[in-house]
């Protein structure tokens, strides 16, 4: 695939030619998006033992269970998921820029990229507004608390250990080769208007959601705004979707059932205080 970086962009706006000269070496933005996620919860980390409460002020005024803290679930939940999900879009977005340029010096009709960007950004915009619901109706369950730490080991690791299976399910990599190699989908399903772009978007976000949906469940079994699980999952969703192939999604679901069946063996000895 031709980089993007050598190919003429000036049929697109300003704005969209820099998106596809950002997006020039998705591998290269990628890493360094785990990076920033890594340096960030291990920031975080240090604050934590520097013995800076800042998970206690981030978390306080989700305690009161008004409309208020509902938006302000919507919000954790938003940002962690695009934060965490956005820079895996990047091979599909310079996939779709390079078909684009290509139409563009046949004479054919092109819509920018932003479109389709934003048409996978609707998909998890819209996970993240269940995954809110969610995460209100299972602290009222008192399941899973509304800040940092999660309320039952038990629901932890039933979580976990479902995450973990569905990495060895012919869904999840069904799913992942869709979010790996985009070119042959979009080559098969190309559109030529906004509302078919975005509707191209749209579809590329199903694939992804359905690659990492019970991956980012695991926020509520560590708590959604635990920064460091959310480093360490946005690097292992990253590094699947650059091409690590089967084995690594395969040690990973191993990694997770067996946390998940560390999370039951603390509950099962705690029994039964700890499982509600």
């Amino acid at each position: 695939m031709t980089e993007a970086a050598n190919r003429d962009l000036s049929y697109l706006s300003p704005a969209a030619h820099g998106l596809g000269a950002v997006f020039a070496r998705p591998k290269l933005i990628a890493f360094a998006c785990i990076a920033a996620l890594a340096g960030l919860g291990w920031f975080v980390l240090g604050l934590q033992a520097a013995g800076v409460g800042l998970f206690e002020v981030l978390c306080r005024p989700l305690a009161t269970g008004g409309a208020g803290d509902a938006f302000l679930i919507a919000g954790m939940w938003s940002a962690m998921t695009l934060a965490m999900m956005l820079p895996s879009a990047a091979p599909m977005i310079l996939t779709y820029a390079e078909i684009a340029d290509n139409a563009a010096r046949k004479g054919e009709a092109i819509v920018s990229p932003f479109v389709i960007a934003a048409g996978y950004t609707a998909v998890w915009l819209g996970f993240a507004g269940v995954a809110a619901l969610a995460q209100i109706m299972f602290a009222h369950a008192a399941l899973a608390g509304a800040g940092i730490t999660p309320a039952s080991a038990l629901f932890s690791g039933a979580i976990f250990i479902g995450a973990g299976l569905y990495q060895f399910s012919a869904l999840k990599h069904a799913c992942l080769t869709q979010c790996q190699q985009p070119f042959s989908f979009f080559f098969t399903n190309w559109k030529t208007t906004a509302r078919g772009v975005f509707g191209l978007g749209l579809r590329q976000g199903l694939f992804c959601l359905g690659c990492c949906w019970a991956m980012m469940l695991l926020m509520f079994a560590i708590g959604v705004m635990n920064v460091i699980w959310m480093a360490a999952l946005g690097m292992v969703m990253a590094l699947e979707k650059i091409g690590t192939g089967k084995r690594f999604s395969h040690i990973v679901g191993i990694v997770l059932i067996a946390f998940g069946a560390g999370f039951l063996i603390s509950a099962l000895g705690h029994w039964p205080g700890d499982l509600i």
